[in-house]
């Protein structure tokens, strides 16, 4: 069986209007997860804002998160810098602190190719006996986690699974199918709005920002799924597409990254989970009149009365 299946959010990191993290609100979030049926945790990655963070404050999320957790659910922790031993430093801390598996993107701003970010997943293997999950998000590291790379590290037992962010839905289905004689292997989704459609094509599970806002949907979402009831998951992710929609209520006023997390941040606020919805800089927080518009957005949900 995989190593991990089911609804796995990234994890948001709440910040204090001094940029700090705000722990009481990253608890009630870590909570909020779990209490809404999720079936692991993955914090410092995209959504966690984690190259904002330095080491100190990284190592901090990580064991306030493995803490909370407190083995209710599994902890994946993201390990991303852009060179080979500056991931091993940050995986060591992970593994120190108790984490369940690491993800590990691509080498990024350094230029490199498909045989040496191999090279780089080989590495990090060396240096760990934790799970490795390959992360593959192009838009973020400016390369791709090529089909041939995936299968290549996955039949040799380097990763463990992939994590899909790249919006290649094409290329996860080839990889699922590459793998699907080897039934340790799991492949996730990034994509929040086809979820139903991934799982459909054979990926063991999903790793949706939204779920931030919404995990209870999400784990609906995946049961149905599981269940077989195609119709009544394509009518709970149409409504999480709905939901979804809040994502570009400040595009052009703010980066597409903020835009996204900023979205789920002040949703988060609304609904009362956490305090502020404070970016890290020099990302833009919403503002009222976008706040305004996602509390509305809540409301036709149906997460808010």
């Amino acid at each position: 069986m995989p190593l991990y299946t089911g609804v796995v959010p990234p994890v948001v990191t709440p910040l204090n209007p001094d940029f700090t993290v705000d722990y009481d609100s990253f608890t009630r979030v870590l909570e909020h997860l779990i209490a809404g049926g999720v079936h692991g945790l993955f914090v410092l990655g995209s959504t966690s804002e984690v190259v904002f963070h330095d080491a100190d404050t990284r190592k901090a999320i990580t064991e306030h998160a493995i803490k909370v957790a407190n083995g209710r659910v599994p902890v994946l922790v993201g390990t991303i810098d852009p060179t080979t031993d500056r991931v091993i430093k940050h995986v060591k801390i992970a593994e120190a602190a108790g984490a369940d598996a690491v993800v590990v993107t691509a080498p990024f701003y350094t230029r490199t190719n498909q045989a040496e970010t191999i090279d780089h997943f080989r590495y990090i293997k060396d240096a760990t006996s934790l799970p490795i999950i390959a992360y593959d998000i192009p838009v973020c590291v400016n390369i791709k986690i090529e089909r041939k790379t995936t299968v290549t590290l996955a039949r040799e037992g380097t990763i463990a699974g992939l994590k899909d962010s790249s919006g290649d839905d094409g290329n996860l289905r080839y990889v699922l199918a590459d793998m699907k004689d080897h039934d340790s292997f799991f492949g996730m989704t990034g994509s929040e709005i086809v979820v139903d459609s991934c799982l459909a094509m054979g990926a063991q599970g999903v790793v949706p920002g939204l779920a931030n806002v919404d995990p209870a949907g999400y784990v609906k979402l995946w049961n149905l799924m599981q269940a077989g009831d195609h119709a009544g998951a394509r009518a709970e992710q149409e409504r999480l597409c709905r939901l979804f929609e809040i994502v570009w209520i400040s595009t052009g006023r703010t980066s597409s990254g903020s835009a996204g997390v900023g979205a789920f941040k002040t949703a988060m606020r609304r609904l009362g989970i956490i305090a502020s919805n404070t970016m890290a800089r020099p990302q833009r927080a919403l503002n009222d009149e976008e706040a305004a518009r996602i509390e509305a957005i809540l409301k036709s949900t149906g997460l808010l009365d």
